[in-house]
This record gives C-alpha cells, structure tokens and sequence, in this order.
C-alpha cells in the first residue's frame, strides 16, 4: 500500500530536527545555544493513505463496465483531536463518508468498511482497527452522506525523543565551526531515532485487492 505524502515526509528537512521549545519563538529561528527551532509534537498527525479514499461498488461485483457502476463514495472531512495529557496519546478521527448510487428505486441502506491504522516511522503498522459507516438512501434521491469515526493511541514514551538524540539536536554550534553546517539528521542514529518516535494515524475504505486496483489503474 503506497501511502499519500504527509508529516513523514518532512524529515528529509533539516528544520524538523529539532524539538519543541516552547515560548514564542517561530518554525526555523535560531535559538540562543545555536540550535534550530520548530515544533514538534507527539500527536501523530492523521492522513488517508493513496487510493483508499474512495471506493466504486458494481452489480455485479465481478464487472468493471461502466453499465453495471452501482454506488461511488468518498471519504473527506478528516478531522482529529488529541489527549496527550497521560501516559498514552489518544487520538480521535472523524470523517465524512459521501455517496452517490445509480439506481433510485426504493430506499437502500449501504454498509462501507474502513480502517484506522497506527504507522510509526513511515513504514511500520503497530495497529489496525476496522469500522463500519452505514449510508441510507431515501426513496428518489441518489446521494447520501453518514459520519464515521475511529480512534487511534500511541505511547507517550515511544513518541518521545531520548534525551541523547534531543541533546545532539539541541547542542550549540558556532559559526564557522567544524560541525556547524552539519544536518543532526545525516547521522543515521539520530534520524533513526526520530522516525521511531514518529506516528501517523491513517483512515481509508478498507478495500478488496480488486477494488485497490481498480482505484489505483483507473
């Protein structure tokens, strides 16, 4: 599964190196020990991963026609809010599921599957839960829209720094010295270590291999 671009991303930047210091200073100031600032948090930041933000069902199943297109919906209006106040970070996501059907006869009760997964250091799938959002169509009308929601908890230890990585982050560098245009991330411990303590809570259709390929060759 290719996963759409997102905080993860962002550690290819010198700037996200460094930790939250607080006050009032701004993303990319210097600070007064010669580190960079920028903030960090340990909420994962929230996605949908590429081609799982809408799905195409067919009558029937098994035909990709465009005669036998039965119901499209899609998946928007991601939202997040985070506890972090405990030992454990919990994340909430809510999201708006949009559908149209071809067929108008009758009311008609879809069921769509979704998923809400935990991924840390872009790659690794620490947790997975499958929901069910449920639309209902009135009798005539083609389209219908129903709310989901999932949640998402990561460690607070796991999303912390250790305080050897925040200290070659935060260690002052003079100009013109030896180390002083050197990106903390080009050392593979230290950029080792902040993909480990960074999550993403990712929400999309839980899809069939079909339906997958489908969305990802149309």
């Amino acid at each position: 599964m290719t996963f759409r671009k997102s905080a993860i991303a962002a550690l290819s930047l010198p700037v996200f190196a460094a930790v939250l210091l607080g006050g009032c200073r701004h993303t990319g100031d210097l600070d007064e020990t010669g580190g960079i600032t920028a903030v960090r948090t340990a909420c994962p930041s929230v996605a949908i991963p590429a081609d799982t933000g809408d799905i195409t069902l067919f009558d029937p199943a098994t035909s990709h026609d465009a005669t036998a297109l039965d119901v499209t919906a899609v998946l928007t209006k991601v939202r997040s809010t985070c506890a972090d106040a405990g030992d454990d970070i919990l994340t909430t996501v809510t999201f708006s599921v949009e559908a149209r059907r071809l067929r108008t006869d009758g009311a008609r009760d879809v069921t769509l599957p979704y998923f809400v997964t935990v991924l840390q250091g872009g790659s690794a799938v620490i947790a997975k839960r499958i929901g069910h959002v449920t639309l209902h169509f009135e009798p005539g009308q083609p389209r219908a829209a129903a709310q989901g929601t999932g949640s998402a908890t990561v460690s607070r230890a796991a999303a912390t720094l250790p305080d050897d990585v925040r200290k070659k982050l935060l260690e002052k560098r003079r100009a013109g010295g030896e180390d002083a245009a050197v990106d903390p991330l080009s050392r593979p411990e230290v950029r080792q270590a902040v993909l480990r303590s960074t999550f993403e809570a990712l929400v999309g259709f839980q899809l069939t291999n079909e339906q997958l390929k489908y969305n990802a060759t149309r």
